[in-house]
């Protein structure tokens, strides 16, 4: 089974520039989580507000942080896990682009 989340966008601290210290910004999570389903399944709103909650807490100054602790936090929360890719974007940073950092991990 695969689990995607997509577009899921809320205001948080992240960044190093002053400004991202001070102002929430918007992010937007998308990820896909692939398990193998036996009766027992993931609860892809639990995924969701895992993801939320957590961002929200960490006040993260790099994307590569929040991502790392993001794919530790679900593979721990959630063991059923054996894939996961993760994007994190960040649209409003630069004038005339949406950043994004992802990867992918195998378990």
């Amino acid at each position: 089974m695969t689990i995607l989340i997509e577009d899921l966008s809320f205001d948080c601290i992240i960044g190093l520039l002053d400004f991202e210290r001070i102002t929430p910004q918007q992010v937007i999570i998308n990820l896909s989580l692939d398990y193998d389903y036996h009766k027992d399944f993931i609860n892809y709103a639990e995924v969701a507000s895992c993801i939320k909650e957590h961002i929200l807490e960490g006040k993260y100054e790099l994307l590569e942080d929040a991502l790392e602790n993001l794919f530790n936090l679900i593979k721990h929360k959630f063991p059923l896990t054996n894939r996961l890719q993760i994007k994190i974007t960040k649209p409003d940073i630069l004038q005339d682009c949406r950043v994004s950092l992802s990867n992918i991990k195998v378990y």
